[in-house]
């Protein structure tokens, strides 16, 4: 989405009640938003992998699965909750995915263990010139994918405590396609901050292919999610998560 000089990557959930709109939920990713270590740095990528050039390259599927290939509605919910369970459970074979499953967040493909620290480039550009969109390696058996790397790397030592506020608001039979949403929460005292996350998932042969995100890391007192049942339950005192000290 262009937002005036600048761009954005969005997720937005609609409601619809008696043909009138009744609720509009947006996941948005600015190139200049904070990422999983905080903000991002003169000079460097954006901090959140922020690379509409990637999405735009290799967008979510837009496709019809035959209906002899296509799951029920109910297995497709049990196989994206197998990735969450996973995620708080830090055991990548609860998941049912594809050996080297991609994972395209914010447009960029998630690095080899991406549930870990992302490190500093190991060359940033120096300070003062233009930060160009993020350096990226070319996908493997899909967009997002990697021989290498899956979307359930790195589960182990993920600091993750739970995926609170756990929805699936749209569930397309006909694509194979499951949209998730929520909020990771961070094990008590971790620095790292909450992300809340928008994951649609492509789902082929009774697995998760590949998944692309739009989220952001809101600050530790924001309110989210902030809709029924869940009423904004999840924000992060600072005895919990003190706010880290500035760079």
């Amino acid at each position: 989405m262009d937002e005036g000089a600048s761009g954005a990557i969005v997720t937005v959930r609609l409601r619809v009640q008696n043909r009138k709109l009744a609720e509009a939920e947006w996941f948005i990713a600015r190139p200049n938003d904070p990422g999983l270590n905080g903000a991002r740095q003169p000079g460097r990528p954006p901090a959140n992998l922020f690379n509409p050039e990637y999405l735009t390259a290799n967008p979510p599927p837009d496709r019809t699965v035959p209906k002899a290939q296509r799951l029920s509605r109910d297995e497709l919910i049990a196989i994206t909750n197998s990735y969450f369970d996973a995620i708080t459970s830090h055991d990548n074979t609860v998941a049912l995915t594809h050996a080297g499953c991609g994972r395209v967040e914010n447009g960029s493909p998630a690095p080899a263990g991406r549930f870990l620290p992302p490190a500093a480039p190991a060359n940033p550009p120096a300070a003062g010139s233009a930060p160009g969109p993020v350096p990226v390696p070319g996908p493997g058996p899909g967009p997002g994918a990697n021989p290498n790397n899956d979307c359930v790397s790195g589960l182990t030592n993920f600091n993750g405590l739970l995926v609170a506020g756990r929805r699936i608001p749209l569930v397309d039979e006909e694509a194979q396609v499951v949209l998730g949403l929520g909020v990771f929460i961070r094990r008590p005292g971790s620095p790292t901050p909450r992300n809340a996350f928008s994951e649609w998932f492509e789902i082929d042969e009774g697995k998760i292919r590949r998944i692309w995100t739009a989220m952001f890391y809101p600050p530790a007192d924001l309110a989210v999610p902030n809709w029924p049942p869940y009423e904004g339950n999840w924000p992060l005192p600072a005895a919990i998560a003190p706010t880290p000290p500035a760079k």
